[in-house]
């Protein structure tokens, strides 16, 4: 039978390197997780870890890396992310799909190579290799050509041969090498982190990192029993969707919001370079100089010191009494630990989790009495139906972090609701089903408008006015009970609450409580004013107009003087600018005069016997002149005080103030 040696079984095995299990997983509302895996190694064994192409860059930015055995970690290896094609390229040799044992030989033509057959062991250099075809009396066949040491070409059949190798310790590395990227492209999904061996014992290795994952969702049941006293059950909702099974791992969940984002850390940045062209045979670098920004050495700027090997990563280490703590017993137990980090808050499950990979699971952080009051709550966008609701008062001492809620009355289905998250001795309002014993309506009725205040400043006065807006309420209680009525009004920009106080007030409504009997009806209003800021320019104003001003109440006694002492100016220039007015309109009257009188004079002196008229003419003309004359003197002395009385008024206008 005819032996085929496939090219993989021309390389040396390699140790393969040992997996870290995960032992810790906590998981944040930011899309991230903290993984901690640990294991023993064997001596000279290395450690792997498997993620997510996508998840290298948070990798990279997080990984932490300890090893107790006292030697110190020098680097990390891990899979590049260029693409197969390229990573092969930079090989000497390529090994195409389905490629024979003779093609690959013949593109390493002048490597040295050492075969094994029934006729003994044979060394040499390749010349070339072939494959010849087959025909319906004999098979194909694959041939070697060698030069051997002794200078003889040798053909050898490759299917007489039980083994090649080649003696090149760099080709054999190669050859591993190229045949290590092609298994590691299997997986496109798929990157390592190679902890290479650093001692020659055994030891072991701790790994930490964050990495993208689902958020954790909390839900929720609500659960009021006799005289409605409530208890509150914490439900966590977790998903392994990392490709590995979480095996007895110390679980935790964190409440809050830490900052994360992705940084690009994993694809290679290239920078394009300039080319320099040297003038002598020495090849020398471009050096550029920059100008100097301060005189503040360089030893003066120090940097943080890094973290002391074997670190353990914040949030992970137990506290003297331990993580876990039981909780009320139920027949659902819920035994967390919790603790504040900050502006987080965390949940710790007592027991070790498992959950396997593609999996979820709820696991139930907490079970306690919480401080509960029954109401209703409207807002008038619900209609005329108000929504049973509760009032919760966080006094479990741990932080609530937000989801739905399923509210259960006296062992019934009573609705549902959704929370935000609540800080411990916070309160919410929750509200899970319309209450169809209550109807309330609403009218609205607005008042007069009010000036307020009126202020002056260098000729410019600002006024400030009020409307009052009422919002009566009218609710009518149908049921044979006493309930509480929380009504919810919106804030609108400009209105500010004149009656009454609210209980409480939120950054978009303001919260009123009204009791109501069994029964009865209940009318509630709400007062609200608005106000209205405007401006105007004195010297714009007409006497009228400030005449109204004067007689506001909002202004002054001194600002209503000075209001009159403008009124009264402005009325001298009005009554100058008429008689300027009637001084020109008499111009005009002598211009139009004087100019029928130079016609006729002109007519009459062709006209033979009409001298005395003429005469009589030209005595008028000259009356005309001397009027004409007056009037024009008169004007100009009219401007003038006109000026005058102008300018006194707009110091009077820029000193205007009160």
């Amino acid at each position: 039978m005819r032996r085929i040696i496939p090219v993989f079984l021309l390389i040396p095995a390699t140790a393969l390197a040992a997996d870290l299990p995960v032992r810790e997983v906590i998981l944040y509302k930011s899309g991230v997780g903290y993984f901690a895996r640990s294991g023993q190694l064997a001596p000279g064994e290395g450690a792997r870890l498997d993620f997510k192409a996508t998840d290298m860059n948070d990798v990279l930015k997080s990984l932490t890396v300890a090893d107790d055995s006292g030697t110190p970690i020098r680097g990390l290896r891990y899979d590049s992310s260029l693409p197969l094609e390229q990573k092969l390229a930079d090989f000497p040799f390529a090994i195409a799909d389905g490629q024979k044992l003779s093609g690959f030989l013949d593109k390493l033509r002048g490597a040295r190579v050492e075969l094994k057959s029934a006729e003994g062991t044979l060394a040499g250099t390749i010349m070339s290799a072939r494959l010849i075809a087959g025909d319906e009396k004999q098979p194909e066949r694959e041939q070697l050509i060698l030069l051997l040491d002794s200078g003889d070409l040798r053909t050898v059949d490759l299917a007489a041969v039980s083994s090649l190798r080649f003696p090149d310790p760099k080709l054999q590395a190669q050859l591993k090498d190229y045949l290590a990227t092609v298994a590691q492209s299997r997986s496109k999904d798929q990157r390592s982190v190679y902890i290479d061996s650093s001692d020659a014992k055994a030891r072991k290795v701790s790994a930490s990192y964050m990495i993208p994952q689902p958020l954790w969702k909390s839900s929720y049941r609500l659960l009021f029993g006799a005289n409605d006293e409530a208890t509150l059950e914490g439900w966590a909702i977790v998903d392994n969707t990392t490709g590995d099974d979480w095996t007895s791992v110390h679980l935790a969940v964190v409440s809050g919001r830490p900052v994360s984002f992705i940084s690009k850390l994993y694809e290679p940045f290239y920078v394009q370079r300039t080319t320099a062209d040297v003038e002598n045979a020495y090849a020398q670098a471009p050096v550029v100089y920059e100008g100097a920004n301060g005189t503040q050495p360089y030893a003066s700027m120090k940097m943080a010191p890094p973290p002391p090997p074997g670190a353990s990563a914040p949030g992970t280490a137990a506290d003297a009494n331990g993580f876990f703590r039981p909780s009320v017993a139920s027949t659902v137990t819920a035994e967390t630990q919790t603790r504040e980090l900050g502006d987080l808050f965390e949940y710790r499950f007592a027991a070790p989790i498992t959950i396997h990979k593609n999996e979820s699971a709820m696991l139930p952080f907490l079970q306690q009495k919480i401080a509960a009051r029954k109401l209703l709550i409207y807002s008038e966008s619900y209609g005329q139906n108000p929504m049973s609701a509760a009032e919760l008062t966080n006094n479990t001492g741990k932080t609530l972090d937000g989801g739905p809620i399923t509210v259960f009355e006296a062992a019934s289905y009573g609705g549902e609701a959704l929370m935000n998250t609540v800080k411990s001795g916070d309160k919410r309002l929750i509200s899970y089903a319309v209450d169809l014993g209550t109807r309330v309506g609403t009218a609205e009725d607005s008042g007069d408008e009010h000036l307020l205040e009126v202020h002056a400043n260098r000729g410019v006065i600002t006024t400030k006015s009020s409307e009052r807006e009422t919002k009566t309420y009218t609710v009518r209680n149908v049921d044979a009970k006493p309930k509480t009525l929380v009504i919810e009004q919106p804030i609108i920009e400009g209105r500010k609450l004149v009656s009454p106080k609210p209980a409480e007030t939120t950054a978009t409504a303001h919260r009123f409580e009204v009791k109501l009997g069994p029964g009865a009806t209940a009318r509630f209003e709400v007062v609200e004013e608005s106000s209205d800021t405007s401006t105007i320019t004195v010297s714009n104003f007409t006497p009228d107009l400030l005449v109204t001003y004067v007689s506001q109440k909002a202004i002054s006694n001194a600002g209503r003087k000075q209001l009159q002492q403008i009124i009264d100016q402005k009325g001298r220039v009005a009554g100058v600018n008429e008689s300027i007015q009637q001084t020109r309109s008499e111009m005009e009257d002598a211009t139009q005069a004087e100019t029928r009188l130079r016609q006729n004079i002109a007519t009459l002196n062709s006209v033979s016997g009409q001298q005395d008229q003429v005469q009589t003419w030209s005595r008028d003309l000259a009356a005309q002149e001397v009027q004409y004359t007056r009037l024009r003197d008169q004007t100009a002395s009219l401007d003038k005080q006109k000026a005058a009385l102008e300018a006194e008024l707009n110091d009077m206008i820029a000193k205007l103030e009160f």
